[in-house]
């Protein structure tokens, strides 16, 4: 029988991407941040930066550098328009994409929006040892993601497997 696995807590950055959110009115990054602190997640540092790429490259980029970040959340600019450019401020970090991240995504997100779930661009990668998920700016998007998606695969306890206990390998040669 297999003996049962601790939680093991993580330090996850939250970043909105906007350019008219505050955090006084941040509802996105406010439900992550209360959904992974419920979670018994630590919150490594919270930013809204407008919808610029190499802004967002800017911060993600500090994040993924430093050692105690263990991942990252950012939400919005993820959609179609001239000004959605988060996924590619990101990618061109991914060491790996995780394709299958955008897919489930997308396929939760069928269940309550239909084919409208065609517009978002949400995907995930790793980039140095990180692991990076690109929302959308959507407060229920967010709910979504996390409950239906990120939660169990940050949750060391998920069996037969999760993302946690590949984190000791992600930079390995």
């Amino acid at each position: 029988m297999n003996k049962p696995r601790e939680f093991l807590p993580l330090n996850i950055a939250v970043l909105t991407v906007s350019d008219t959110r505050s955090l006084a009115d941040d509802r996105s990054g406010d439900l992550l941040v209360a959904r992974l602190t419920a979670a018994g997640h630590r919150l490594h540092e919270r930013q809204i930066v407008r919808d610029d790429k190499y802004a967002i490259r800017a911060v993600v980029s500090g994040w993924i550098a430093a050692p105690h970040c263990q991942v990252v959340i950012s939400t919005g600019g993820t959609g179609l328009t001239g000004r959605d450019g988060t996924p590619e401020a990101l990618i061109p970090l991914f060491d790996k994409e995780i394709e299958g991240f955008g897919e489930i995504f997308r396929m939760v997100s069928w269940q309550k929006i239909g084919t409208s779930t065609l517009q978002s661009r949400a995907t995930a990668g790793v980039a140095n040892g990180t692991y990076l998920f690109v929302l959308p700016g959507s407060t229920s998007a967010c709910a979504d993601a996390w409950d239906m998606v990120i939660a169990a695969q940050l949750d060391y306890r998920t069996a037969p497997c999760n993302m946690v206990e590949l984190m000791p390998r992600l930079t390995e040669q």
